[in-house]
């Protein structure tokens, strides 16, 4: 599952945010193997999509995060959670994309196939009301 401002993200769903305030983002691991997987890395890279099939990823000045954007995970046990929690902040307007990456260290061992199917995660960043 992943959560940005406390709202569960899925295909249809918007998440509206202001601008230059922090956006808490939670990602939910939940391995139904009856493998412990990892150790992996979880990548979250923002972007742009101007919907012409190009995709900006040259954000740095647009978007920050608070701490890290990697995730380094030793392990999930079967039939397990992990949770994982950072921030995002937005300095300008505009309509925005999460990109959510594994990187497995370990090759004995695969990642559960659903963490590869996590639901795009669509954020609008509005100016702050005054």
């Amino acid at each position: 599952d992943i959560l940005v401002d406390g709202k569960l993200c899925d295909c249809d769903i918007v998440v509206n945010c202001k601008v230059g305030d922090p956006i808490p983002l939670e990602v939910k691991l939940t391995n139904w193997s009856k493998h412990c997987v990892g150790p992996f890395a979880l990548t979250v890279t923002p972007y742009q999509d101007y919907q012409n099939g190009v995709h900006n990823y040259e954000l740095q000045d647009v978007i920050t995060f608070v701490g890290s954007n990697t995730f380094y995970i030793d392990s999930v046990k079967p039939t397990k959670d992990s949770v994982y929690f950072g921030a995002l902040l937005f300095l300008y307007t505009g309509d925005f994309y999460l990109n959510i990456k594994f990187h497995e260290d370990n090759c004995s061992r695969e990642l559960p196939l659903s963490w590869f199917c996590l639901p795009s995660v669509h954020i609008r960043a509005t100016e702050p009301m005054v």
